[in-house]
């Protein structure tokens, strides 16, 4: 019984919370130009909307790993996701750009704790053969916000008012928090090691200067010398922070863990794949909408086909690992996934509906096949004591990708406007930046190739070789006492 309880349940539990995260951002992906007309703002000038949540995560996951440990990875699960619904309730509040990006801070402290944190409780209660079914329990339903995300956000922003995108988690986190007090257990570390306040000092400035200076970059309002002062000086902490942590014995994230090949690889691969996949539910809205004068309804009808295409393939990603291994995976796929981020460089307003519906659909399935293989490698080596700061670390470059991929993905499209002297967005405009950001998908590759042939076999074993093994050790034991 308790086997089905840590294969089964807890992921599904963990997953509420990975649901509500993820239908709160396709949601309000695909809302983004009715909020921006009803806010009266550039639609390009929404993405602080987007990046400064991711800034929040970024900041505040590298402490994640010990505060799980010093108070209970099932408190801090459960405090995240109250913190998330009051984020939530403000931001469905918010009458100015500001006040909504103030309010995606907030829900972005309870997302830095409430995602990692969740996988922590996965990673700790499920043994490694379990892991990879694990990880399709957990994403499973997870996936069910990229599948109505568009659906549900397109049409509350055409029949209602967006501000419902946000409150519609509510009901979701007082579900997950119920479920949680119910049936987690609680795990900490016994003897939690000391919170590296130097290293968090360095390393929140840090990541907080370089990614606004990033995100600010091409606003008029902002002069050129001030994003650069912030990009330069967030380098300069970030780089501080690089020495201490070669030093310290616990420093808030643990670069040692480069050391380990699968968890380097998964973290680098996995960052540049994400920089270039994370733009797409930026730049698809905006493209249908504005490029091709499509509703936000009729947008979400194309694009949710991306999260069926996630939901099918987690069914089957453990039987293409186990039969092809994770380095050919994991190489091949990022090919196919990055063909599929550039075709829409190729749609037109003339382009039918079904075919853009099958590309979104394939391309699905490819990014989910990918997902599942990044996020299970990474931890094929890491022993137990080191789960929380490898969650940690993994969570903060994942997240560190989306913001990176967002801007760019909104440089993009304003050097464009410069280049054709437009003011507002027109389909002509898109090709060039799905072919960009594509490519830096497909750099991925060169990370994924430093694996070993054999890399991540431990997850790969089934309960049934398990058994296997046993029995054979089992029979050699007998054979050598006759």
């Amino acid at each position: 019984m308790q086997s089905v309880l840590q294969r089964n349940l807890i992921p599904l539990i963990v997953a509420t919370a990975l649901f509500m995260a993820n239908l709160d951002a396709t949601v309000l992906s695909t809302s983004l130009p009715a909020i921006a007309s009803d806010l009266g703002v550039n639609p390009i000038h929404l993405k602080l909307a987007l990046t400064s949540y991711l800034l929040a995560l970024a900041v505040f996951i590298p402490a994640s790993g010990w505060v799980a440990d010093r108070f209970g990875a099932k408190n801090v699960f459960r405090a995240a996701m109250a913190v998330f619904a009051i984020g939530s309730i403000a931001c469905g509040l918010s009458d100015s750009l500001s006040t909504l990006v103030a309010s995606r801070v907030l829900q972005g402290i309870g997302g830095a704790m409430m995602m990692p944190v969740g996988r922590l409780l996965v990673w700790r209660t499920v043994p490694k053969s379990e892991i990879i079914n694990a990880a399709a329990w957990l994403t499973i339903p997870a996936l069910i916000g990229p599948v109505v995300g568009p659906l549900l956000g397109g049409f509350i922003s055409t029949y209602f008012n967006w501000r419902w995108i946000f409150w519609i988690n509510i009901p979701v986190a007082i579900l997950g928090i119920a479920l949680a007090t119910r049936f987690i257990p609680d795990t900490r570390e016994e003897r939690p090691e000391a919170f590296d306040l130097k290293g968090f000092m360095l390393l929140g400035p840090g990541l907080s200067m370089f990614l606004t200076g990033a995100t600010l970059f091409g606003f008029e309002f902002v002069s050129v010398e001030v994003v650069a002062s912030l990009l330069i000086g967030g380098a300069v902490l970030l780089g501080l922070y690089t020495q201490h942590a070669i030093t310290d014995e616990a420093p808030l994230i643990d670069l040692r863990l480069l050391q380990i090949a699968t968890f380097r690889v998964g973290l680098v691969g996995g960052f540049l794949f994400r920089i270039g996949i994370g733009a797409t539910p930026f730049l698809l809205p905006l493209l249908l909408q504005l490029g091709f004068g499509l509703t936000a309804f009729q947008s979400g009808m194309l694009t949710f086909a991306t999260g069926i295409g996630a939901m099918a393939m987690k069914t089957q990603a453990a039987t293409i690992l186990r039969r092809y291994g994770y380095r050919r995976v994991l190489i091949g796929n990022a090919v196919i996934a990055a063909f599929f981020a550039a075709l829409p460089a190729l749609f037109t307003s003339a382009t039918p509906a079904l075919l853009m519906t099958a590309v979104f659909l394939v391309g699905g399935l490819s990014r989910s096949l990918q997902f599942t293989s990044i996020n299970t490698i990474s931890y094929a080596d890491i022993v137990p004591e080191r789960l929380s700061r490898a969650t940690s670390f993994a969570a903060v470059g994942q997240e560190l990708s989306g913001a990176v991929g967002v801007a760019i993905a909104a440089l993009g499209l304003e050097i464009m406007m410069g280049v054709y002297g437009q003011t507002t967005m027109s389909e002509h405009m898109f090709a060039p930046v799905f072919i960009a950001i594509a490519l830096i998908s497909a750099l991925s590759i060169l990370s994924f190739r430093q694996l070993p042939a054999g890399a991540g076999s431990d997850l790969l074993t089934t309960r049934a070789d398990e058994r296997k093994v046993v029995a054979e050790k089992g029979q050699a034991c007998d054979s050598s006492h006759a």
